[in-house]
């Protein structure tokens, strides 16, 4: 009935192709995309939006919408998430209208975010492991978008706690239910730091979908279970967001990461929620976003203080420190560099969590490194690189980064036989992983050593590096 509401899939709304022309308010693609998505004829898209039926098709045919109560009518009509409306110019439905990316972060602090339960996230959550496994186009394709990150740490900060995390579903939750998640966490999470995140992203996604859902919409559960249920589901989110960023799945992994950041948020989980806003802001550096990797960072920062995790505070500094050296910011960048390592000196790890592991001495010297080489100082970036070698062998994708920004930095300091002698090291690695990340760096030094290539170790290093890697981007 053309009187029935228009029902919108709600993953339509994070379409790749969906968000770019809400960005660029091409009403007619968005009108076009929407007829190939849901199967809905121009006349049931005019009904919805409140336009007769020539009107949609002369959009459809170019016709530019500039009329804030025109685009007003559409959103309304098509029922679009704040998100959504935001993108196409307008002002959100249940929160201010201050998403300005660009003013100082005291300022953003102000909006208030919209308020969330932890059941809309379990419901977000779960829509989003099931459309991942079955590789819906409109998950796939979802885009980064740094601006993506704000609410969500927003809400991190300033969301009411909201009703009890319990459940009185047919099957009864217990320990053992959230050990094994956490067992299995632990396993994914070895298995992504030897051979990459390509090797068990789907399976992780797989266990998301097919093990974790029915315990958290079926299960039976009080409040202390239910947040501990959260939390382990945070964790492996977390986990699941992080190997597809190390796939160069940055829009998914962003949205990983985001739900990531609301369950533990439900969970009441500050430590984990800490350790996912250093992994946001590590994303968005990587991605050139300094503004906003900085801001995760001491977002990460002022939650793992409020907790007590000096060893998670130390690497929220060094995230910060790593944003600011992108930016070009050589006395940010010192600060930062500074209050990690006297915060680390100062830190017990007797009490840190299993996750956090990894932050090791090898690790803040990769950091160091990363900064240094970014700030263009060769000397203390070849130093701390070379130390950041002394490393758990378990970490095969750390080495083979860690060796290829060692042979950069050779690079840089004028010594490119050294430098492919060190990457070969690093190439060896790289070949037995899949990470998109591993292969930009093996790439990034191919191109890099491209004009020395008359020295006949270069030029056998950069076949070696098409032989090994083959048509791997």
């Amino acid at each position: 009935m053309l009187t029935d509401p228009l029902r919108i899939p709600a993953d339509v709304w994070s379409d790749r192709v969906v968000c770019e022309l809400l960005s660029r308010r091409d009403i007619g693609g968005l009108f076009c995309r929407l007829i190939r998505l849901t199967g809905a004829s121009q006349t049931r898209i005019g009904a919805a939006v409140g336009l007769e039926q020539g009107y949609v098709s002369r959009v459809l045919g170019g016709r530019k919408i500039t009329s804030i109560e025109v685009l007003e009518r559409i959103a309304k009509g098509l029922d679009m998430p704040d998100e959504s409306r935001v993108a196409l110019g307008l002002a959100p439905t249940r929160w201010p209208c201050h998403h300005d990316m660009a003013r100082p972060a005291e300022q953003r602090q102000s909006d208030t975010p919209v308020d969330r339960r932890w059941r809309d996230d379990l419901r977000a959550a779960v829509r989003l492991w099931e459309g991942d496994v079955n590789r819906r186009d409109m998950i796939r394709q979802t885009a980064f978008a740094s601006s993506s990150y704000t609410l969500p740490a927003l809400r991190w900060f300033t969301a009411p706690s909201g009703p009890p995390v319990n459940a009185s579903g047919r099957r009864t939750v217990g320990q053992p239910d959230i050990d094994t998640i956490r067992e299995m966490s632990a396993t994914y999470r070895r298995l992504d730091n030897q051979y990459g995140g390509g090797h068990v992203r789907d399976t992780v996604a797989r266990y998301l979908h097919q093990e974790v859902t029915p315990l958290l919409t079926d299960g039976q559960y009080d409040t202390r279970t239910g947040r501990s249920l959260l939390s382990a589901t945070a964790e492996l989110t977390q986990l699941a967001g992080w190997q597809a960023y190390d796939l160069a799945e940055h829009g998914i992994a962003q949205r990983y990461l985001t739900l990531a950041l609301d369950l533990a948020r439900a969970a009441d989980d500050a430590g984990l929620g800490a350790e996912i806003l250093a992994a946001m802001s590590h994303q968005a550096t990587y991605l050139g976003q300094a503004a906003i990797g900085i801001d995760l960072a001491r977002a990460a920062r002022q939650t793992a203080r409020r907790v007590g995790l000096a060893v998670l505070a130390a690497e929220a500094y060094v995230m910060e420190a790593h944003a600011h050296a992108t930016a070009r910011d050589e006395g940010a960048c010192a600060t930062a560099l500074h209050q990690a390592e006297r915060t680390l000196d100062r830190a017990d790890r007797s009490g840190n969590p299993q996750w956090l592991s990894y932050f090791d001495e090898a690790y803040l010297s990769a950091k160091f490194a990363h900064c240094f080489h970014a700030l263009g100082k060769a000397s203390p970036a070849e130093r701390f690189a070379s130390r950041s070698l002394n490393m758990d062998e378990r970490y095969v994708r750390g080495k083979a980064f860690n060796l290829a920004l060692l042979a950069s930095v050779q690079l840089r300091r004028g010594e490119p036989e050294r430098a492919c002698t060190i990457a070969a090291e690093a190439l060896t690695l790289t070949a037995q992983l899949r990470s998109s990340r591993a292969v930009r760096y093996v790439r990034d030094l191919q191109a890099q050593l491209a004009p020395h290539r008359t020295r006949p170790v270069v030029r056998q290093f950069i076949t070696r590096v098409d032989t090994a890697l083959g048509t791997r981007r």
